[in-house]
Order: structure tokens, then C-alpha cells, then sequence
């Protein structure tokens, strides 16, 4: 099998806020068509390597690459427009609208150039027909909400069209910010399932609290600690790795367990 591409890189990244290190000389890869999650508890330095990487922060020291190229101090605008696309803690959807109008806003901005003003007077009709907009109502099971103001939606059906909006864009990377946050356990499957149809399409990264619903999703697993990661790799590895247990399960590790890999 070819080996994947690499699409990012961080070398030695670190994140202070006054006195306290938030992330602490954090070196991290992601490879192509990964399905990538970090986990850790709060306080652990998740969200702000999150906003390192999507560029709403920047780091005190070290490196951050694109496709080798350097974007450590780039906008989070630039970054949207070489491929890094994040969606949020709470969704960020325009409530006003209808839910077809928010796919053919999303599409529009990122496809074609002009200001909201334009594409509302101009062409926001032409396009709710546009097949790319009709094949992903579909695809994320929104045909039934098309019409419906998204203040009126679920908070469940909220992040379905969230993703939706940010796929349509068709980011080289997916950057998803507890997707699962709030969601009642019926609307986390079909978030899921949202998600599932983008593997091997898209490189997915993912922060959330929730691993018991993302582990068998996941390929592969970090796990950050005080700033630091702590493990990489197998999913399952991972949390049974000794300073994971100690550090984010907070179980007792015997002298037996010092030597679990890595």
C-alpha cells in the first residue's frame, strides 16, 4: 500500500497563558484519510492545540505545517482556504435561515466569490437545485428539513447540518470540535453515521469528551495530559497504556503494568 501523504505537521508547539503552559512542545502528524481523535481531561490542553492548529491561536514557540508548508502564523481565513475546515462546540449555522440556504451559503463561499448580500438577491434560488447541493441533502438525510428555519431544528439535527455545511466545502481536513456535545443518545448516532460516510473521503481530527461512542470510529488515538501527550497510536493501546490509565482513568498502575506499550 502507498504510504499516505502527510498533511499536518507540528514540531515542538507550546502555548503559554501567563504562567501556565497549556501545551507543552506538543509534536503531532497526521497522515491522509487518517480518522484521528485526541482525548484528555479537562485542563489537559486539547481545545487550545485545537485552536493552534486551526489558527485562532498562536503558539509561543515551535511549528506548524500544511502539506509542508508553514502556517504558523497564518489566519484561521487562510487556513479554511488551503483546506482546514473546523466546525465548533456550538453550531455555526445562521438560525434566520432556512437549512437548504445555509448549504448554498456554505457552498457559495467557498466555491465562489462574492458577499453574502450578492448571493442572497442574485442566486440563492438557481442554487438550491445545484446537484452538488441536492446530493448532500441526501446524503446527510436533510431532504425532510430542507424548508425548515434552523431555529427550529434539534440541536442533533443542528450538528448534522453543521457537518454537512462544513463537507460541502470539501476541506482537505475536517476538524471537529466535541461534535457529540449536548446531543441526546438518539441524535448521536445519526451523527455518526454522518461521520462514517466521510471515511476515506476526507482526514478527519476530532476532539471529544465522549470516547465511548467515537472509539470503534476512531483508527487512531491521542491522548494529552498536563499539556503533553502522553500516547499515540492503536486506540485500544492507548487507554490501556499506564500513564493513560494513571493520568486520564485515574486507576492505580501496579509495577507489572510500567512496561504496556506505548
Amino acid at each position: 500500500m502507498t504510504d499516505r501523504a502527510e498533511i499536518i505537521r507540528t514540531e515542538a508547539v507550546t502555548k503559554r497563558f501567563g504562567g501556565l503552559v497549556a501545551v507543552d512542545q506538543v509534536s503531532y502528524r497526521l497522515k491522509q484519510y487518517d480518522v484521528a481523535g485526541i482525548i484528555g481531561s479537562n485542563g489537559a490542553g486539547k481545545t487550545t492545540f485545537f485552536n493552534l492548529l486551526t489558527g485562532y491561536y498562536q503558539p509561543d514557540e515551535g511549528v506548524i505545517r500544511f502539506r509542508e508548508e508553514d502556517i504558523t502564523r497564518m489566519s484561521p481565513q487562510q487556513r479554511v482556504a488551503r483546506g482546514l475546515m473546523r466546525t465548533f462546540q456550538l453550531t455555526s449555522t445562521f438560525d434566520n435561515l432556512s437549512v437548504v440556504d445555509n448549504l448554498v451559503l456554505a457552498f457559495f463561499r467557498a466555491h465562489r466569490k462574492a458577499t453574502l448580500f450578492q448571493l442572497l438577491r442574485n442566486t440563492r434560488k438557481r442554487l438550491w437545485h445545484d446537484p452538488k447541493i441536492l446530493h448532500t441533502l441526501e446524503t446527510f438525510s436533510l431532504q425532510g428539513l430542507r424548508d425548515r428555519m434552523v431555529k427550529n431544528l434539534s440541536l442533533g439535527e443542528k450538528r448534522r447540518l453543521e457537518i454537512a455545511m462544513a463537507v460541502l466545502t470539501e476541506p482537505t481536513v475536517l476538524l471537529l470540535d466535541e461534535p457529540l456535545a449536548g446531543l441526546a443518545e438518539s441524535e448521536i448516532q445519526g451523527v455518526l453515521d454522518v461521520l462514517r460516510m466521510q471515511v476515506g473521503r476526507q482526514t478527519i481530527l476530532i476532539v471529544e469528551h465522549k470516547l465511548s461512542h467515537v472509539q470503534k470510529f476512531l483508527q487512531r488515538l491521542t491522548v494529552m495530559h498536563e499539556g503533553r501527550v502522553i500516547a499515540d497510536g492503536d486506540p485500544d493501546e492507548c487507554l490501556h497504556h499506564p500513564e493513560v490509565r494513571r493520568s486520564y482513568w485515574q486507576i492505580e498502575v501496579t509495577a507489572g503494568d510500567q512496561g504496556a506499550p506505548a
